[in-house]
């Protein structure tokens, strides 16, 4: 009987009704989607560094372990003292650098030998390997967001770069360079940013990680195995990640605590008299609590589902119009947008329904 009565009140009022439900599923979207690009851009940035194929990571010393950032500090003859070190069959260094120019991405200047050699060659979609200085190798998803091909052109640091070989995604950077051309390009000649190393047993990374912090004079440098490297790579570790996700959570709650509230308390408000006849037929407190309650969690279950249907809509278009940028929209963050929104419903509802259950029945049938 009360379920009836809760929905009719619901239907009663269709258009705050319908506002308050697509306020709750702006709030479950934005929870979502934006944790959703923010998870699925780590996620793809992981994917591709193991994909590189290497067993140890070794960067200049105060680095931080997002690739990338380091700049070309190391002198590339680090890499001949890496080679002589027990286990390392293959030492593959790479100069990284970050572009700005219309998206933030990383720049990979490769030895192509060396790099083929962590995890064998480019899968080549079009074209091949460089043939001159001005040559560029793109990943095939960068290939489709912008519509490039083979033989056509692509700017990067001011020059201009010919396209000369399409590969398949997850081997590293989106773009590649020759690893002079990229020393040339940011004034790092003889540097390196990183060096990989491929090792004959895989299990023995962390023994020659600890080598490497006994060679004299590399103390200080960065060196961890590719597997704790990558278990490092979670939002909790990324600067301001953790921070800038719980602040996008908390203006969502905020919208549908706001609008939820205002809802419940004016249709409180309008039901004065509708209050004054239930308690006067003997409901408790508790009745009229349960019954707001209710359509607050009603409103609420709407508001989710509309919402989580949309952010799987959204995350469809972002991989079609967007191909580089991935969404990842997982059962855990569900439950968990779900139970903000549902608490936050709640809390939105918990005032407007004790000013419900506090009405006098005498006066709350006077009202006009």
């Amino acid at each position: 009987m009360m379920n009836k009565m809760v929905v009719a009140n619901l239907i009663h009022r269709p258009i705050r009704s319908l506002i308050s439900i697509v306020a709750i599923a702006l709030e479950v979207t934005l929870i979502l989607l934006i944790v959703g690009l923010s998870l699925g851009m780590l996620n793809d940035s992981r994917q591709r560094q193991a994909g590189i194929g290497a067993d140890v990571i070794v960067m200049p010393p105060g680095s931080s372990f997002i690739v990338g950032l380091t700049g070309a500090p190391m002198s590339i003859k680090v890499g001949d003292i890496l080679a002589k070190l027990p286990h390392v069959v293959t030492v593959a260094p790479v100069v990284t650098s970050v572009s700005t120019a219309g998206a933030i991405e990383v720049i990979a200047g490769i030895d192509l030998n060396s790099y083929e050699k962590l995890s064998g060659p480019f899968r080549f979609v079009a074209g091949g390997p460089f043939q001159s200085p001005n040559d560029v190798m793109v990943d095939d998803l960068f290939a489709k967001a912008k519509h490039v091909k083979v033989g056509e052109t692509t700017e990067i640091f001011n020059h201009t770069f010919r396209i000369c070989g399409i590969v398949e995604a997850g081997k590293g950077a989106r773009k590649f360079l020759q690893i002079s051309v990229m020393q040339d390009l940011i004034g790092a000649q003889g540097k390196a940013s990183i060096f990989y190393l491929k090792l004959d047993k895989p299990n023995q990374a962390d023994e020659v990680v600890d080598e490497i912090k006994h060679v004299p004079g590399m103390e200080r440098y960065v060196a961890t195995s590719m597997s704790y490297y990558l278990s490092m790579m979670t939002p909790t570790n990324y600067p301001g990640l953790s921070i800038f996700i719980n602040v996008v959570i908390g203006i969502a709650v905020v919208i549908g605590f706001i609008v939820i509230f205002q809802a419940m308390y004016a249709a409180v408000h309008e039901r004065t008299r509708e209050i004054g006849i239930l308690k006067s037929l003997g409901a408790s407190k508790f009745y009229i609590v349960d019954a707001v309650l209710r359509e607050t969690v009603l409103l609420a279950i709407g508001g989710i589902i509309l919402g989580i249907l949309t952010s799987l809509a959204a995350r469809l278009g972002i991989s079609n119009h967007f191909p580089t940028m991935r969404v990842i929209i997982s059962g855990h963050w569900i439950l968990r947008a779900t139970i903000i929104a549902i608490v936050g419903s709640i809390l939105g509802g918990l005032y407007p329904a004790y000013k419900a259950a506090q009405k006098d029945p005498i006066d709350a049938l006077a009202y006009e």
